[in-house]
């Protein structure tokens, strides 16, 4: 698969995953234009071509944290952010309130799972941390996840 291949098939989900992180269209278009150059220049290296989709997130991340001039992603409330519908159909309006109420430290696993479809131990190996580490806060996000929907849909008569 070459590079132009790649790109047509992840393209959506880096933007999808570019714009959780900015929480802005345009610093999320960006972030993506830049990755994808540095992916370009970069892919020749490439050795598991099987791995590129998660080379192409962590490009992504590494990006918008070189953007953001820190270390760690933004943490402020998500509440009045407008999404784009993509987001909107994925999540659901109640369940993407419910994630962008978590920490960031559940959250961002959880998105690049939801997002990318990513293991557990290509999200450990993209945000630095042990798969266990990994396991544990998709755990506690879902389970934070369950305790913040629940009351929601009891309230609107669900079960």
């Amino acid at each position: 698969m070459g590079f132009e291949d790649l790109v047509r098939t992840h393209a959506r989900d880096l933007y999808r995953y570019a714009y959780w992180l900015a929480r802005d269209r345009q610093q999320a278009e960006d972030v993506v234009q830049e990755a994808l150059l540095r992916g370009w220049r970069a892919f020749p290296r490439l050795r598991e071509r099987a791995a590129a989709k998660s080379w192409l997130f962590s490009i992504v991340r590494r990006e918008y944290l070189r953007a953001l001039g820190s270390a760690a992603p933004q943490t402020e409330s998500l509440d009045t952010m407008d999404l784009p519908d993509e987001r909107q159909e994925l999540f659901g309006v109640e369940m993407r309130d419910a994630l962008m109420a978590l920490p960031a430290s559940y959250a961002e696993p959880l998105a690049l799972q939801l997002l990318g479809g990513f293991s557990c131990a290509e999200i450990a190996t993209m945000i630095g941390t042990t798969e266990g580490a990994t396991m544990t806060r998709l755990t506690r996000a879902r389970q934070a996840l369950k305790r913040l929907v629940a009351p929601r849909e009891r309230a609107g008569g669900r079960t």
